[in-house]
C-alpha cells in the first residue's frame, strides 16, 4: 500500500522581491511499512520535503497525499488532527519542551493527542525510556542533559504514540555510533512488528544502509532513486 504519494510537487518562497524554489516538480512514492532515506547536501530541499509531507507546510504547486489524504485539501485544524493521529517526528534541534522532564516530554503526545489513559501512559513512556537507555534519567530537565541523550528522548516521544508514519531530519547525528544502532534496530522492530513507516533526512551512512529505497535531492530536483529489494512488512 502507498502511503505517500508526490506529483510535480513544488515548493516556492518569497524573500523579499525574490522567489527561492525549494522544491522543483518533485514526484515519487513510498510503499507503507518502508524505510526510506532522502539524501543531498545542505539545502538541497530535504527538509522542506519532510516538513511537506508531515503537513507542518503545503505545497505551492502539484499534489501530495499522505496516508490516504490530500494534504492541500486540509486546513489548519485537520493537518494538526491528522498529525496527532498518524505522524511522529524526530526534529535535528530536538524540539524538547524545557519545563517538563524527560519523563513528560515523552508523555506529551499521549495526553494532547491522544488523551491515553494514565496507567497505559505510563508503561508506554517507560517502555520507551527503556528502549532508548534514558530510564534512569526520566525526571531531570532538558538542559541537565546532552545532546545525544536529547535526541534519544525525541526519538522515544516520537514513537510512543505508535504512529503510522515517523519522520525524521537527521535523526542519529548526535548519538554515538553504539546509541545509534540500537536506535535503528528499535526503529526496524517497529517497522517489522507494527508496518510503521520511516522516512529520514539524512547523510548517515548507517541510517542509508538500512534503507529500503534511497532517492537523491540536489537543488531542489529529484535527481535519483535506488530500490534495495524493500521486503514486504505488511
Amino acid at each position: 500500500m502507498t502511503i505517500v504519494k508526490a506529483e510535480n510537487v513544488g515548493k516556492f518562497y518569497e524573500t523579499g522581491t525574490v522567489t527561492v524554489q525549494a522544491l522543483k516538480d518533485v514526484s515519487f512514492s513510498i510503499e507503507a511499512g518502508t524505510i526510506t532515506s532522502f539524501i543531498g547536501p545542505s539545502g538541497s530541499g530535504k527538509t522542506t520535503l519532510l516538513n511537506l509531507i508531515g503537513c507542518l507546510d503545503k505545497p505551492s504547486s502539484g499534489r501530495l497525499d499522505v496516508g490516504g489524504s490530500n494534504v492541500l485539501a486540509l486546513d489548519r485544524t485537520n493537518s494538526a488532527k491528522f498529525r496527532g493521529g498518524n505522524i511522529g517526528f524526530i526534529f535535528q534541534d530536538f524540539n524538547l519542551v524545557p519545563i517538563l522532564t524527560v519523563y513528560e516530554n515523552v508523555e506529551y503526545p499521549l495526553v494532547m493527542v491522544r488523551d491515553t489513559p494514565a496507567a497505559e501512559r505510563r508503561k508506554l513512556v517507560l517502555n520507551l525510556l527503556e528502549a532508548v537507555e534514558m530510564a534512569d534519567q526520566s525526571e531531570k530537565y532538558p538542559d541537565q542533559i546532552s545532546g545525544g541523550q536529547k535526541q534519544r528522548v525525541a526519538i522515544a516521544r516520537a514513537l510512543v504514540t505508535s504512529p503510522k508514519l515517523v519522520l525524521a531530519d537527521e535523526p542519529t547525528a548526535n548519538l554515538d555510533h553504539k546509541t545509534a544502532y540500537m536506535i535503528l534496530s528499535l526503529m526496524k522492530k517497529m517497522r517489522d512488528e507494527l508496518s510503521t513507516t520511516f522516512i529520514f533526512s539524512t547523510h548517515d551512512p548507517k541510517i542509508v544502509g538500512e534503507a529500503e529505497c534511497i532517492y537523491t535531492i540536489e537543488d531542489g530536483i529529484l535527481t535519483g532513486q535506488q530500490e534495495k529489494g524493500a521486503a514486504n512488512h505488511a
